[in-house]
């Protein structure tokens, strides 16, 4: 279900879910979601039968792996999908030598991390026009 992206097309299918979430769905500019990181990041794919359902992206900074660009796409929501992929990027981090995690969370996903073990960090902040908050685990 969950992968490491090894190829071009993988990529492809990642970038077609952060489309039609982040671009189609929540009106982010695409010169915002795809920026200078996409290169030195890690990416993961969810796939269901070939379907590309899920995606998301890991960068190492420091101590920290930072989880970003998670995104499910709106007809698999609320089946436990993402819960299960930011599961997968922890454990991929993990076996990388990292345990502490940082991610900038949509505010009203700020419960659905604080499941993982994610807490809140500082003032709600403005990213791509949409309200964020630092939330930390270590």
């Amino acid at each position: 279900m969950f992968k490491i992206v090894q190829s071009f097309d993988e990529l492809l299918k990642a970038y077609s879910v952060r489309a039609i979430v982040f671009v189609e769905e929540q009106k982010c500019p695409y010169k915002i979601e795809v920026d200078e990181f996409e290169q030195s990041s890690l990416h993961i794919l969810g796939e269901i039968d070939g379907e590309p359902i899920a995606a998301g992206r890991i960068r190492f900074l420091g101590e920290y792996a930072k989880l970003e660009r998670i995104a499910v796409r709106k007809d698999f929501r609320g089946t436990g999908l993402g819960h299960r992929l930011v599961d997968f990027m922890m454990e991929v981090a993990r076996e990388k030598g990292f345990n502490k995690y940082k991610m900038h969370a949509q505010a009203y996903l700020v419960d659905f991390y604080a499941q993982h073990g994610f807490v809140k960090k500082g003032d709600m902040f403005q990213e791509a026009g949409i309200d964020h908050y630092l939330m930390v685990k270590e």
